[in-house]
């Protein structure tokens, strides 16, 4: 078959499923539709007719785009219209996390496999309400047990629906922990001698040696310093002359 042939067949599937579907589910579900056929579809036919669709729909013409989310294809509309969505859905649309369980489910994102004892030592408080919202949102899951610990607690991961619904397709497109702690940076002040009214602290900001710490842990001016012998720290074992 032609790519122009394959190409509608694909569009209607990813639009009827009620999950994501991936590539090698578009090539079976297809080959089993024309399996009379000699020539079957490959997965780099498919993979090429992906790219097509997904550009086509990239288009300003169409609301709506293809993106591979949450595991899979997936029809998906634009950010631009989700306002629009949202007065269809109503409140259950807009309905957000709280911060417990933002917190509880980015542990278990970046921990996965984790159990529920290592998120409390993490987040310092109880948490079962939390993954409690979390499993009834399918956001999260459990994926086993610990069989290394006492009691072989049950172990949680994130779901599929995690991936869908933060627009990813594995926790590996994750923002990196660096990444998001760079954007939280603040920058020291810098200080300037013309930052200042009073002439003298202009002065001794402009002298970048003209300052020290006595050990009040002071800032202090050197040459008071020099002054103040006193002051000076004393040698392990030695008085402070007084």
């Amino acid at each position: 078959m032609d790519l122009s042939e394959i190409i509608p067949h694909i569009e209607v599937l990813i639009f009827a499923s009620e999950k994501p579907l991936t590539a090698l589910d578009i090539v079976e579900l297809i080959n089993n539709a024309f399996g009379f056929l000699e020539e079957r579809v490959t997965l780099d036919q498919i993979e090429a007719a992906l790219d097509g669709i997904r550009e086509k729909y990239n288009s300003e013409f169409y609301p709506f785009e293809v993106k591979e989310s949450g595991g899979g294809w997936q029809f998906l509309t634009k950010k631009d219209y989700h306002k629009t969505i949202a007065q269809l859905n109503g409140d259950k649309f807009l309905k957000r996390l709280s911060n417990a369980a933002l917190e509880t489910l980015a542990i278990i994102a970046y921990k996965q496999p984790i159990t529920k004892g290592e998120i409390e030592s993490i987040r310092g408080v109880n948490s079962d309400y939390s993954i409690q919202k979390l499993l009834e949102k399918e956001l999260i899951v459990i994926s086993g047990r610990n069989e290394n610990l006492p009691g072989k607690p049950l172990v949680y991961a994130t779901s599929r629906n995690f991936m869908d619904y933060f627009g990813i397709n594995s926790a590996d497109d994750l923002p990196r922990i660096k990444e998001v702690l760079a954007e939280q940076a603040v920058e020291g002040t810098v200080i300037n001698p013309e930052d200042f009214t009073d002439h003298h602290a202009a002065a001794i900001v402009a002298d970048e040696h003209a300052l020290t710490v006595n050990e009040n842990g002071e800032l202090v001016e050197k040459e008071e310093q020099e002054d103040n012998p006193s002051t000076e720290s004393a040698e392990p074992g030695e008085e402070t002359p007084q």
